[in-house]
């Protein structure tokens, strides 16, 4: 799916959404299975991917950090290391700043002077836009028409209380890690790192850790030993004091152990190189890592000991077990490629995954790279027939087919979310090229709607497909979406999980108080709905669980989505009306809760100054953080519920030391919130309170009080609503007409739902409705939109069908073909049915459960067979036909053919096959000076030569994917004699009957004859003919007998091994060829010699075609090495 391509892939290829609050970026490189705390893989080894495959993917859960975070790249901000609160930075090679935000095209920018005014610090207080700048005098140009609709901005500079720490003797170092355990603990842990472009690898790293809340930093590397170099930090997602370093594998592997927090370390040595770790989501001490060779290995010990799992996992494609799901804790989900590349799916205990106890949940093999598990579902891919198919389990039972509409025909999938028991996929479709369609399911995932169609999508920087998809936090089903229609993009939102959509109202005025002149649908406004990938920094787009109704993100108003004119924009009632609050992009983060927002300027020039609004964004005060210009490289804020301290990472310049300004928000609140300080706020769309079946009133702090809130209370109320048909879906195989009813698609027959049902059973027979998921309303319009339990009405047999499991038409000999037979109607259980195989088999079943798993059979021989299937039962009968054709590889090819012939005589080539029986073929011939080749079914054909000379000949036969080879040269003359001749038996002895051995013998024998004319055969007559074999070995040679073409065998049986010459007298000169004696007989080639007894001559002449196929039994073919060694082989001695 794109794979159902966690990742990757491919290909017709599941990966994984990046931390943050809910843009889904696909098949993103470096993802591994499952867990919340698995950091990223080695730069140097992590996977990398240029474009993602098709097939099938997943993203994992909107706001859940990546089981891996992607390898260190220069990036925005910082790159977090997901479930363990680091943070990942790098600083940008060669520039002034470390981590500076690519500016988009059409963002302002500053001149030179401007940069050095920054550079001394000054004009960092420039105001934005069109306000009021200190001492109450307006920026030129600009005014304000309605101030109560402006977003105000406080130019005058308050102090934060901050420190500042640099990391010294770190100045070189270009990446960099942080940890901050949060929730009552006042450790940060940072690892920098200097990385060598050139060499690809860690040259040189620091370990530093803060004891309080980062004021000041203790350098560790004394502790870890002095000359080793680290690569990694991990932290234990369930136990955050329990700590992992990683060494660099170019050094040495090993793994540094703490268990207080990083204080102390202890260090094991490694027998193999870690790539990635999987923490298990309960068990602190449980731990998956996959190795640099694809080996997966696990530890009960927390890293202490190693046991290897199994060999030749693909990557990122293990998973632990899913509580709920899974009845044992240790089980592991994992993809295994075979040794010959295929891969399967593979469940085994993490300390006993011996063959004898694995598991494979799905039969057969999948396509790479596809295995999802999440949640309580759990995904393959398999292609056949050149579509993909995918399948998924629900709580772990049978698998079954994925259900799109019948025409949706996907080419790439991606598992979006699986929460609340629900699948929300995005599919590109047969026609689409650069968007996707969203599509969501029912519980078990097998029937899925139609919920938006043309969702745009794009590539990442490292090729990865991103989703313009995102879901906004603490309000469930809630989602924006960017709609591509007419090649315009537009950002759409639901608020009942992608039932109904709509454009977002622009804002009624300006950053200044302009009225704006937008109307729907003609205009509107447009989000970018990219977010961080690291989860305590802000995206282009954020919303926060805590505070529900706020959503901050950049765009633009106008007809379409644009990357110019781009401004900031903030809704503090869910996505109903919207606000603009800067101009240029900003970094906008959530503090206490969301009660404070705080917005720090994309920018490449150095700054002191932040943005706080304590008013959900009407009003800004202006903030220094630091004395000195900071070129920032990110921004981490505290974990846990208050969220009150921030660490601003930068330098001062690309030469300087890392600088931590850890900045303490406490003191700009008065006091903490008390209940007069709220007011209640309901959630609603336009005006409809009802949302989700519910109606829920949450807290607000007013607007006026400077109080800090604290722990979160969620919503005050919650109501439920009574049902109306706005709370239904259509179901699976109906479409929402214009008038509003959800009426049967022209290729859907809502009587086949009842076809896996038995006469008196019952069935779910569907209105064309279905709740959405999670919707909680009551009564109403509930029991008449839902579908109803009906009698199993009993049917005759109707649309049979039988196929093969992976919908191919061929099978080989001697391997299991899985049979499915599929009905559209008929009494499953009360159904007789009867397979015959067409090779002399048949089979019979009682009913069609007994069948699910397919018939599997074995056919012994070559050849096309009818497998015929009849269905029967009280009310009638159905049949169906397969031809399936059974074939075994072809392996070698001999041409067969004379080697010598005359003008206009005609001539036969036949095509000897190992083995003999393949299945049907093609063969292509090419001879002569024939530019076109001769295309036939047959293995001979006959041809002539109206001209002397050689001539090639080259037949290639094609059997299925395979296609294989022969050439042989042929020699025209006007007429020829052949002579015999024949050897002293003591050539037997020294003979291995080898091709090799035979031509060493032509050569010597070319030697021994001087001359070729009547005085040779003279010559040969009186034995005079003679070579050493070796030192006291002579062999005679003399003649056998002489004839006219063609050439053929009349002479009595000489002993001894033989060699035949031919000797061909021609006009223009003489030719001597050897053909050499094989003692054993090819299969399929005929011979004009009757066997006397064993030492009988063959002589080889050319056949006819209804000659040139006997019929030889199986167990007389010989290996093709045999056959090598035994075919007819030319030689030409000379000239």
């Amino acid at each position: 799916m794109g794979k159902v391509g966690a990742g990757g892939g491919s290909q017709a290829r599941l990966s994984a959404l990046l931390a943050g609050a809910g843009l889904l970026i696909l098949c993103a490189p470096g993802v591994c299975g499952g867990g919340s705390c698995c950091p990223s893989p080695h730069p140097s080894s992590a996977p990398r991917s240029a474009s993602t495959p098709r097939g099938f993917s997943h993203q994992g859960r909107p706001g859940r950090a990546p089981a891996t975070p992607l390898p260190l790249v220069v990036r925005p901000l910082f790159s977090v290391a997901p479930g363990d609160r680091a943070l990942s930075l790098e600083r940008a090679r060669g520039t002034g700043a470390s981590m500076a935000v690519a500016a988009r095209s059409g963002r302002r920018r500053r001149s030179g002077a401007d940069q050095e005014k920054a550079e001394r610090g000054e004009g960092a207080s420039r105001s934005p836009r069109g306000v009021l700048r200190d001492g109450g005098q307006q920026e030129p140009g600009t005014r304000e028409r309605d101030p109560d609709k402006a977003t105000r901005f406080r130019m005058e500079e308050l102090r934060l209380t901050s420190t500042t720490f640099a990391l010294t003797g770190d100045s070189a170092h270009n990446q960099a890690m942080v940890h901050w355990s949060g929730h009552n603990s006042s450790v940060i842990l940072i690892l920098t790192k200097l990385y060598d472009y050139n060499l690809g690898s860690i040259t040189e790293s620091s370990l530093w850790r803060s004891t309080d809340y980062g004021t000041t930093y203790e350098k560790l590397n004394d502790k870890v030993g002095l000359k080793t170099i680290l690569s990694y930090l991990y932290v234990c997602p369930t136990n955050k004091r329990k700590i992992m370093l990683l060494t660099d594998p170019e050094i040495e592997s090993s793994l540094l152990i703490s268990s207080d927090e990083g204080a102390t370390y202890q260090k094991y040595r490694l027998n193999f190189y870690i790539q990635s770790l999987l923490f298990h989501p309960k068990q602190e001490d449980w731990i998956l890592a996959y190795s640099q060779d694809q080996k997966l290995y696990s530890s009960a010990e927390f890293g202490r000991r190693w046991q290897l799992i199994q060999e030749g996992v693909v990557p990122n494609r293990f998973y632990w077990s899913v509580m709920g799901s899974n009845k044992e804790p240790d089980l592991v989900h994992l993809e295994a490629r075979t040794v010959d590349g295929h891969s399967h799916y593979l469940t085994c205990r993490m300390q006993n995954c011996t063959e004898a106890n694995r598991n494979q949940p799905f039969p057969g093999y999948i396509d790479p790279d596809s295995l999802i598990v999440q949640d309580h579902y759990v995904f393959v891919q398999l292609t056949s027939g050149g579509r993909p198919h995918y399948y998924v389990s629900y709580r772990r039972n049978a698998f079954a087919q994925m259900k799109l509409p019948k025409y949706a025909l996907p080419k790439d999938m991606h598992v979006i979310s699986t929460d609340e028991n629900q699948v929300f996929a995005a599919v590109q479709e047969w026609n689409q090229n650069d968007t996707y369609n969203l599509y969501i399911s029912d519980t078990r995932g097998v029937y899925f709607t139609l919920a938006l169609e043309n969702v745009q999508s794009s590539r990442g920087p490292e090729g990865n497909i991103m989703i313009d998809l995102y879901e906004v936090a603490g309000i469930k089903g809630m989602f924006l979406a960017n709609k591509k229609i007419d090649n315009q993009v537009k950002t759409f939102i639901t608020y009942n999980k992608g039932r109904d959509w709509r454009l977002l109202q622009a804002p009624d005025t300006d950053l200044r108080g302009d009225p704006v002149h937008c109307l729907l649908p003609y205009c509107s406004l447009h989000l970018h709905l990219k977010v961080s990938e690291n989860p305590y920094t802000s995206g282009i787009i954020a919303s926060k669980d805590t505070a529900p109704s706020i959503i901050v993100a950049s765009g633009n108003i106008g007809s379409e989505l644009s990357d110019t004119d781009i401004s900031m924009f903030v809704s503090s009632d869910a996505g109903n009306t919207w606000r603009q609050i800067f101009e240029e992009e900003h970094s906008v983060l959530y503090l206490d809760q969301g009660g404070v927002l705080v917005a720090m300027k994309h920018t490449s020039l150095p700054i002191r100054h932040l943005w706080l609004s304590f008013d959900e964004g009407r009003s800004w005060s202006k903030y220094s953080f630091t004395s000195i210009p900071l070129f920032v490289d990110g921004v981490l804020g505290e974990p846990g519920e208050e969220t009150l301290i921030m660490t601003v990472f930068g330098h001062f310049s690309h030469r300087s030391e890392w600088q931590l300004v850890k900045v303490d928000y406490k003191s700009i609140f008065d006091r903490r919130c008390a209940e007069e300080d709220y007011r209640p706020w309901q959630l609603h769309s336009q005006g409809e309170a009802c949302i989700m079946g519910a109606k829920r009133i949450y807290k607000k702090r007013k607007s006026e009080r400077k109080c800090m809130q604290g722990k979160y209370a969620g919503a005050m109320e919650s109501e439920p609503c009574v049902c109306t048909e706005a709370d239904f879906d259509c179901d699976y195989g109906y479409e929402r007409h214009s008038n509003g009813q959800c009426l049967p698609a022209f290729w859907f027959n809502p009587s086949s739902l009842s076809k896996d049902c038995s006469l008196g059973q019952s069935y779910l027979n569907s209105t064309g409705y279905r709740k959405v998921v999670s919707n909680n309303c009551t009564d109403g319009v509930r029991e008449q939109y839902t579908a109803k339990p009906q009698k199993c009405p009993g049917k005759a047999p109707r649309g049979l069908r039988i196929v093969t499991a992976d919908g191919k038409l061929t099978a080989e000999q001697g391997h299991n073909v899985t049979l499915m037979v599929q009905l559209e109607e008929g009494d499953v259980q009360r159904t007789l049915i009867q397979v015959d195989f067409g090779d002399g088999i048949a089979v019979s079943y009682v009913n069609l459960s007994s069948m699910e798993d397919g018939i599997k059979h074995v056919y012994q021989n070559v050849g096309i067979f009818r497998v015929t299937v009849q269905v029967d039962n009280s009310l009638g009968s159905d049949s169906a036909v397969l031809y399936l054709h059974v074939t075994c590889p072809l392996e070698h090819v001999h041409l067969s053919l004379p080697f010598v012939t005359t003008k206009n005589k005609e001539v036969n080539a036949t095509a000897v096959l190992w083995p003999s029986q393949v299945g049907t073929l093609t063969y292509v011939w090419w001879y002569g000076n024939n530019t076109e080749p001769l295309i036939t079914l047959e293995g001979s054909i006959s041809f002539r030569f109206t001209s002397e000379g050689m001539n090639t000949i080259t037949v290639q036969v094609s059997a299925g994917n395979a296609i294989l080879q022969d050439t042989k040269t042929i020699a025209v003359y006007e007429e020829f004699r052949s002579l015999r001749l024949s050897f002293s038996p003591n050539l037997d002895d020294y003979n291995p009957d080898i091709p090799e051995w035979r031509r060493d013998i032509g050569r010597v024998i070319k030697k021994s004859l001087v001359e070729i004319s009547e005085l040779l055969i003279h010559t040969l007559n009186q034995n005079s003919v003679h070579f050493e074999l070796k030192p006291g070995v002579r062999v005679l040679v003399h003649a056998a007998h002489l004839t006219a073409a063609p050439l053929v065998d009349l002479t009595p049986t000489h002993s001894g091994s033989a060699m035949l010459m031919l000797l061909s007298v021609v006009f223009v000169g003489l030719a001597v060829f050897v053909i050499y004696k094989f003692k054993r007989k090819i299969p399929g080639i005929n011979v004009y010699a009757q066997m006397q007894n064993e030492k009988e001559q063959e002589m080889i002449s050319p056949v006819s075609h209804s000659e040139s196929r006997p019929n030889v039994p199986q167990t007389e073919l010989r290996r093709p090495g045999q056959l090598i060694d035994e075919k007819v082989e030319s030689q030409l001695i000379g000239e």
